[in-house]
């Protein structure tokens, strides 16, 4: 049976760089926030609670840490910060959204555990989970940071990768982003492609093909990926003759995509862009409703980086506490 609860100032959906970003502004604010912040899966997606960080083992790019970080520790810290200045964390997933279209009404959130949570303001912020091949092992060795990664440029400059073989799985811009990136510190990146041309924008294939460490492996698909605690190879398979070979590399970067974890959304009213992120009004953070905000790589498919979803989930937190003032809510 569902239960609800008295209206909330401000409810934050998601764990990560964004959304414990809002909630330090927002508590600050005295705003009151509540972090719903998702619950444990067995695999990445679809909301990790936490973000794609508790996939990254050592975070090196993030200002303040001049000695690198893990992904872990850095949301724990986050985390910390924020319940300092009085935010509450609640472990549950919000599964659907009943948003109101009018100021002084609350937002319905309903809960995993079946239980409506009234808020006067939402700050979206569940990110989006990489696109993976979905092999046992390719996921094992990303969860241990074994040398899988959906983010060359989080992960490419680690020291574990430089001066090695990597490959990277995929053949569009991403693709040839995290190709061309890492084409700077290893010895020989490989893009794996199941076709006999890739899909990415001539600029970026000859960007990335110019570099004398650059090679491409056509019609190649990632059958197995090997290797105990670290990645040691991987096993090919020909998508036309079906043959195997082994390929030796340090370091696997997935790039086929991300999808926004937005999945939630639908029939709520908030307005999506055609690839599913939520669409942002002008440069804050607010939706097509009034009163839901957005922040984090949910609204973001260019950068997805744990410093821009930080900027984003102030700004989103900032926009929510104007927001609430301009319609008394106290």
């Amino acid at each position: 049976m569902s239960t609800t609860t008295a209206a909330h100032k401000l409810v934050i959906i998601g764990s990560g760089p964004a959304g414990w970003t809002a909630a330090i502004y927002a508590a600050r604010a005295q705003l009151e926030p509540v972090v719903y912040v998702g619950v444990p899966k067995q695999d990445p997606g679809p909301v990790l609670p936490g973000g794609q960080l508790m996939l990254t083992t050592e975070v090196e790019n993030y200002p303040g840490f001049p000695d690198g970080i893990t992904g872990h520790e850095m949301m724990a810290h986050f985390q910390k910060q924020a319940e300092r200045f009085g935010t509450r964390a609640v472990g549950a997933d919000i599964v659907r959204c009943e948003f109101s279209r009018t100021p002084g009404r609350p937002h319905a959130l309903i809960t995993s555990d079946d239980e409506t949570v009234l808020a006067h303001a939402v700050i979206l912020a569940t990110g989006a989970v990489a696109n993976w091949i979905g092999l046992p092992n390719e996921m094992r060795l990303a969860r241990s940071g074994g040398g899988v990664s959906a983010c060359a440029v989080c992960d490419g400059a680690l020291p574990a990768f430089r001066n090695q073989p990597l490959a990277v799985v995929g053949g569009g811009d991403t693709a040839m982003e995290e190709a061309s990136y890492l084409t700077k510190f290893a010895s020989t990146v490989y893009v794996i492609h199941r076709r006999d041309s890739l899909r990415a924008s001539r600029i970026m294939q000859e960007r990335f093909l110019s570099r004398p460490n650059a090679k491409v492996l056509w019609n190649k698909v990632v059958h197995d990926v090997l290797g105990e605690r670290y990645l040691e190879g991987v096993l090919l398979e020909d998508t036309v003759t079906r043959e195997r070979t082994r390929l030796d590399v340090k370091g696997l970067f997935i790039a086929i995509g991300h999808t926004p974890a937005t999945k939630f959304l639908i029939g709520s009213g908030v307005e999506l862009d055609v690839a599913g992120y939520v669409a942002l009004r002008g440069r804050n953070s607010q939706t097509n409703l009034p009163g839901v905000f957005a922040a984090g790589d949910v609204a973001d498919s260019q950068y997805r980086q744990a410093v821009t979803a930080a900027g984003m989930g102030c700004v989103a937190a900032l926009d929510a506490e104007r927001w609430l003032a301009a319609n008394q809510v106290h």
